[in-house]
């Protein structure tokens, strides 16, 4: 390995990640407690980052690891192949539950050294460890409901990524550092401006009312309930990049057919030519070319049958242009096309048009927001026809050749 990003566009990154994409764009406040997450490939990062919060007035927890990697020390794998069933559905709760209390905010640095570090592992142990650690996430969600919580993704690069990719390590950076606004003299400031731009979007999806949309392609003809009190949203700033609008829809209302041309990297494998079919609202019929038994057991968890999200994104947006074997990234691929993506499983609350920290568990249940310990996101960057349909009546095409078009 030859390149290293250059220590001021680290820099750059940790000052955007702290000082934009938490607490929806505004960055963190003086006093605050982050957890950064993060794995020892990335260590130039997590310095930066650990540096940044700091001079922010921050406190940070550390969660430092080593990588996962088969061919020399591979922490995660020893855990699923040497657990017994006692030590797999282990979930410290007091830890746990004090850790929830005292954060304010995570930042978690994608750094995967191996990309099929857990292949071979038998997939429902890496299911029920999703299920184990629910709870966990659930009393974060209702922080975020609160308006008390936030959190944000990046990725490191690794020689492994870009070599799944088919592009050299340094071109590979080059996607990050275009496709983060890192190679501008004030990135936050860039930041911002596009984030203004994609909620004019934004603002004018949730201005029709829809009630439904139709996507049509050579490779989908799939129609999404949106469902009641629902608003479209922006990233801004939870996952950096962000460039996509997003809902979650009533998962209820979710008919027809998809096929997606991105793999998806999951539980340490690689899963390709997937294909999903639904009827009233569940997954129906599973295919894929490579590691369908995978995607399956995935599926088969429960509540992972069902949409969680509903994805475009708009290509005059994105600067990321090359695949990266990375869903944070490949999800907000511009290209000629843009990209769809649905995310199977778990829904977002921010897309709920009110108070969420209003609504208890069965209103959520009543508004069709589905819950998971999945959300896999998969994604399709072939053309494709959004019609909206209002609930005037009315319809309308709100997205073509990998743009809206409202």
């Amino acid at each position: 390995m030859s390149y290293r990003p250059p220590q001021k566009i680290i820099e750059k990154y940790a000052d955007v990640l702290v000082n934009f994409a938490l607490n929806k764009g505004r960055g963190i406040k003086k006093g605050e407690i982050v957890r950064l997450s993060c794995g020892e490939f990335a260590e130039p990062l997590y310095i930066a980052v650990n540096k940044a919060i700091l001079k922010a007035g921050g406190h940070v927890l550390h969660n430092y690891y080593p990588n996962d990697d088969r061919k020399t020390f591979n922490p995660t794998r020893d855990f699923y192949e040497l657990a017994d069933d006692s030590q797999l559905r282990f979930f410290p709760k007091k830890y746990l539950k004090a850790l929830a209390n005292t954060i304010d905010h995570n930042i978690y640095i994608e750094a995967d050294v191996d990309k099929e570090a857990l292949k071979g592992i038998e997939p429902k142990k890496i299911m029920l460890s999703g299920e184990i650690i629910k709870p966990f996430k659930k009393w974060l969600d209702k922080k975020e409901n609160a308006g008390k919580f936030s959190w944000t993704m990046a990725l490191y690069g690794t020689p492994a990524g870009a070599k799944e990719a088919g592009l050299t390590y340094k071109k590979y950076w080059d996607q990050i550092i275009k496709g983060c606004f890192l190679d501008k003299k004030d990135p936050i400031k860039e930041w911002r401006k596009v984030q203004r731009e994609i909620n004019k979007y934004t603002t004018k999806l949730n201005k029709l009312k829809i009630e439904k949309v139709h996507i049509k392609g050579d490779d989908i003809d799939l129609r999404i309930q949106v469902g009641e009190k629902r608003k479209w949203r922006s990233g801004g700033g939870a996952n950096i990049p962000s460039f996509e609008i997003y809902t979650s829809p009533d998962w209820r209302g979710t008919e027809g057919r998809i096929r997606f041309n991105q793999p998806l990297y999951r539980y340490g494998n690689l899963i390709t030519g997937i294909g999903l079919v639904f009827e009233k609202g569940r997954v129906v019929r599973v295919t894929a070319k490579k590691n369908e038994k995978i995607l399956k057991e995935m599926i088969a968890t429960k509540n992972a049958d069902k949409v969680g999200e509903f994805s475009l994104t708009d290509k005059r947006f994105s600067r990321i242009t090359k695949f990266m074997a990375e869903t944070l990234f490949d999800e907000n691929l511009g290209g000629p096309n843009g990209n769809t993506h649905i995310a199977l499983g778990n829904a977002y609350h921010d897309c709920f048009n009110g108070d969420p920290s209003k609504l208890k568990a069965s209103n959520w249940i009543k508004l069709g927001f589905n819950e998971s310990s999945v959300h896999t996101d998969i994604i399709s960057t072939t053309n494709r026809i959004v019609t909206a349909f209002m609930k005037n009546g009315k319809k309308k095409v709100i997205y073509r050749n990998g743009q809206f078009v409202i």
